[in-house]
Formats: C-alpha cells, sequence, structure tokens
C-alpha cells in the first residue's frame, strides 16, 4: 500500500492517491470522490496494462464531465421529471439533463472528499455522509464502499449504508474501460457479451417507458459474443437515440451475485467478467466523448472507453414492473460488483 499527494481542488483541499494491490492486479485510488483512478492488469506477457480511463491529478476529475471511475448516487441513471414519490411524500431533485435528473446531480458525490475509514494491501474503505435532504433525497445514510484486488484477479466494491428513512439508494460504477490500454484508441474491435434476453425501451430523452424489449434479431443481442463496432451505427430506433450504446440490459439473473457480462480487448487478449447482485447493467460506449486529455499525455477519442454499470433499473421508482430502487428506513442496503480479469 501507498500514499502519495494527487494535488489540490480550487477550493484548497489537499487530496491523496492511494495504491492497493494482489496477484497480478494493482489499483491506485483517490480519496477525491473515491474515484477508481487506474487499474494495471498483466497481459500475456507479463506485462502491466492500465484498462481504465481517467486524469493525472484531482482537478482533472474535478473539471471533467464523463464521470471517470466515480462511484455515481444516490441513485445512478437518469429519474423522469426529476422527482418521486416515497410514502405520499413528493422529492424534487436537479433537473440536469432536459427536465430529467442525471446521476443525482448537481451536487454529486465523486466531487467531495470522501474519509479513509481503513486501508491494507489489498483493499480499502471509503465513506461519505449524505444527509436528509442531499441532492434532495430523504434520509441521513452513512455510505460505505471497499475497493478490494483478491487473489483471484477480481476488482472487486462492495457499498453498504443504512438510512433513517425510506430512500432511493442505487449505486454504482462509472468507469470506462478499454482492455487493450487506456491510451489504445476506440473499443469498437473488443469483444463483449451480456447475459440478458431483454432492455428497457426509453423515449427520445433516455428515459425507460417501462417496456422490456427482446434483444432477438436486434443490435442489442449479446448473449452470444459480438464486436462492439459490428452494429453501432445501425438505423436500429434504440441505437439511433443512444448515438450507439446507451441502454439498460435487464439481466438474466436471480439477486445473487453472479458472472452477467464479459469483455475482451482486441490487441491485449485481457478478457473482463463482469459480477453483480443487481437486475441490470448500462452498456454505454463512449458516444458522447469529444477527444480530449486524458492521463500520461493520452488523448482519449469517441468511444475511446465503454462502460458496464450495475444497477437498478433508470427511473424504477416511476414503474411498478421493475425491481424497487427503495431502501426502507433502518434495513441495510447492501450490494457487490466484480470485475474478473483473464488472459
Amino acid at each position: 500500500m501507498s500514499k502519495t499527494s494527487f494535488g489540490q481542488t480550487a477550493k484548497g483541499e489537499e487530496t491523496f492517491l492511494y495504491t492497493i494491490t494482489n496477484q497480478g492486479i494493482r489499483a491506485t485510488v483517490t480519496d477525491y470522490g473515491a474515484t477508481l483512478v487506474s487499474l494495471y492488469i498483466e497481459n500475456g506477457d507479463g506485462q502491466e496494462v492500465d484498462v481504465v480511463l481517467g486524469y493525472d491529478q484531482a482537478w482533472g476529475y474535478e473539471k471533467g464531465t464523463y464521470f471517470f471511475g466515480c462511484p455515481v448516487g444516490r441513485s445512478a441513471n437518469r429519474i423522469k421529471g426529476a422527482t418521486f414519490e416515497i410514502d405520499g411524500v413528493t422529492y424534487k431533485l436537479d433537473k440536469n439533463e432536459n427536465d430529467n435528473n442525471l446521476h443525482s446531480g448537481l451536487d454529486f458525490y465523486h466531487n467531495r472528499i470522501w474519509k479513509v475509514e481503513e486501508i491494507t494491501e489489498e483493499s480499502i474503505t471509503f465513506s461519505l455522509n449524505s444527509p436528509d435532504g442531499d441532492q434532495g433525497y430523504p434520509g441521513n445514510l452513512h455510505i460505505f464502499m471497499t475497493y478490494e484486488c483478491t487473489q483471484d484477479k477480481m476488482f472487486k466494491i462492495t457499498y453498504w449504508g443504512i438510512p433513517d428513512k425510506d430512500t432511493i439508494i442505487n449505486l454504482t460504477n462509472h468507469s470506462y474501460f478499454n482492455l487493450n490500454g487506456h491510451d489504445q484508441g476506440d473499443i469498437l474491435n473488443h469483444l463483449v457479451t451480456i447475459d440478458a434476453d431483454y432492455y428497457t425501451k426509453t423515449d427520445d430523452q433516455f428515459i425507460p417507458t417501462g417496456i422490456l424489449v427482446e434483444v432477438d434479431d436486434t443490435p442489442m443481442d449479446f448473449r452470444k459474443e459480438r464486436r462492439i463496432g459490428e452494429d453501432i451505427n445501425s438505423d436500429y430506433e434504440a441505437i439511433r437515440l443512444g448515438g450507439g450504446y446507451d441502454h439498460n440490459w435487464a439481466l438474466n439473473s436471480d439477486g445473487d451475485f453472479q458472472k452477467v457480462a464479459e469483455a475482451r480487448g482486441d490487441l491485449s487478449g485481457i478478457k473482463m467478467e463482469v459480477y453483480t447482485d443487481l437486475p441490470g447493467v448500462q452498456f454505454y460506449t463512449g458516444n458522447f466523448m469529444v477527444d480530449g486529455p486524458g492521463k500520461e499525455e493520452a488523448i482519449y477519442p469517441t468511444r475511446g472507453g465503454f462502460c458496464l454499470e450495475t444497477q437498478f433499473f433508470p427511473d424504477a421508482i416511476h414503474h411498478e414492473n421493475f425491481v424497487s430502487p427503495i431502501t426502507k428506513a433502518k434495513e441495510e442496503y447492501h450490494s457487490v460488483t466484480g470485475y474478473r480479469f483473464k488472459v
């Protein structure tokens, strides 16, 4: 384990970078936003490859708009009308994407300093106090999140906390992966599998309609391994609306921690398996990225990385046929996501 300076924020806050490692996997994370900065995986030649996009100092994350590597909460993804009701009480959120709420903005969790609770050679636990009314959500919530590098080459993320009011909790990690290396261009030739028979149909503002659409004979069918770029520019309605892939897949899972997806770098041969206990995953292919600076003087192009964000379905609070994102008062929210790497 190591701790080094990661620069200051615009407010003059000092930030730090921490390194954890185990059996061929090494991660660097910062207390600014509890963000994953780098994730090094050994390729077939025994060389380390950094497979996540990011910045060299805290100010990059402070100014950035792509959510590189960060935990998103209190509720990831979109909520229609930036409003919801629990127990007869209406709560209003920021309208930061059209008339809707995206990733609980504007006071994002990833623009705050998180407290380091515990650190070992293999893991680090951060915490954040989110008071009643924070971002518009009800209930005090003290969030804990652990990053861990396991012996079987899994980068594991565990979230937990107990609210004192019924509230929405839908935490995810927004890392952009490029399994060939963070500085190796676009990800169109990566191969991806998603174990899902359906995806959630959306309107033109990316808000789910409540309808689940079968992936059969569509560009959304990733049940067998296929190249990301194969149909990413097709004339299929969902693809047109998203400018590529930016959709939630309804996973064929039962709520247990299990493998739900995988991706493989075409040049590096590095394979990443995705595990979760949540019902959905947002597959996003960096469609709205524009050429911009990243770590180590890299320039990240459009579709320079992809995300597999495990989650409750977007806008689940407004759809009775979706798994509820509400955690009851005094009950524990607990969720685990893992990214296991192989060559």
